[in-house]
């Protein structure tokens, strides 16, 4: 009786434990996060990557409930940013909120201490967007065939802008170079509306440049619209061709935003956080705002933005190679 009694509620253990375990693995997956979530953010505010970042934290904390806030920690080629984040724990509180400098990043400084692969875990590509080519309308080129011409026929005479050393505006216009084989000189500025300055006031000739800031001074003439980087033309510029349409496919550039996490992190975080980014990417409001900057929402799974950021890597390591960039 003893030893039938032993067996019944071992068998009644056992029951228990395979009924509950699962609950138990589902409770453990809720109660992240424990904290607050960073956003470390290798930009100042007002960027596009830095935007991007508070429209998805301010949508994480409305719909799941979560404490999201962007850090800023601009410097280093956003290396300053990316150390951050590998100082704090590998338990999914602490993003990189990465973009095309970022992967860039290894090229162009000396010794740098980490690895993508080896460091950091992939959680989603946020965003894409692509660069217009504009110029002062003081330049005698109505098309990027024109300018490739002008440039030929003056070679380094013309300068192209950017708001920095290793930003999108210098490595697409470096790319543009390599592929078009003309030559003009870089001039970076500390900040980026100098930039736009001097291109307004014709120091310099042209520039790859994010769209929210340029789309009116496109539209009253102030600068001339060549083309825009992407595959296909975008609504706030209608009439601007695409670099394809130009005859330059070569030349389609992504500008886009994602997130990664330090390596370590749970895989049943990483999917947390990969699901609720994917569920806020497809609110009207979320994607209103990236309409705004010219930016489309993308999501996916982090093996996907592992294999852009791995494949991001090696192509800008190769423009910085073949363009002889040396960093300042």
């Amino acid at each position: 009786m003893y030893r039938q009694n032993i067996g019944q509620i071992s068998r009644h253990v056992g029951l228990m434990i395979a009924i509950t375990t699962p609950g138990l693995s589902a409770h453990a997956q809720a109660i992240f996060p424990t904290s607050t979530i960073r956003f470390v953010a290798p930009n100042t505010g007002g960027t596009p990557p830095d935007i991007i970042s508070r429209i998805i934290a301010k949508e994480l904390s409305e719909s799941e409930q979560w404490r999201v806030i962007v850090e800023n920690r601009p410097g280093g080629i956003t290396t300053i940013a990316a150390n951050d984040v590998l100082t704090h724990p590998a338990d999914g509180h602490s993003l990189f909120s990465m973009s095309v400098p970022s992967v860039a990043a290894p090229a162009l400084v000396p010794g740098i201490s980490y690895g993508f692969e080896s460091d950091f875990e992939p959680v989603i590509k946020a965003s894409v967007s692509y660069n217009v080519l504009v110029v002062n309308p003081s330049v005698p080129a109505a098309s990027v065939s024109e300018l490739v011409a002008l440039l030929k026929s003056q070679p380094d005479k013309l300068t192209f802008s950017s708001g920095g050393f290793g930003t999108p505006a210098h490595l697409i216009g470096e790319q543009f170079k390599l592929q078009t084989g003309t030559r003009a000189q870089h001039v970076p500025y500390a900040q980026f509306p100098q930039a736009i300055g001097d291109l307004l006031n014709g120091t310099n000739a042209f520039m790859f440049v994010t769209m929210l800031p340029v789309v009116d001074l496109i539209k009253t003439g102030k600068l001339r619209a060549l083309a825009v980087t992407g595959p296909k033309r975008v609504a706030a510029l209608p009439d601007v061709p695409t670099i394809v349409e130009a005859g330059f496919p070569s030349l389609v550039v992504e500008d886009w935003v994602g997130f990664e996490a330090r390596r370590g992190v749970s895989k049943d975080t990483i999917a947390r956080l990969n699901e609720a980014i994917n569920r806020a990417l497809q609110k009207p409001s979320v994607r209103e705002a990236f309409a705004k900057l010219g930016a489309e929402p993308v999501g996916g799974p982090p093996e996907a933005f592992g294999e852009l950021v791995k494949s991001q890597v090696q192509h800008w390591k190769k423009v910085v190679a073949d363009a002889g960039i040396k960093v300042q």
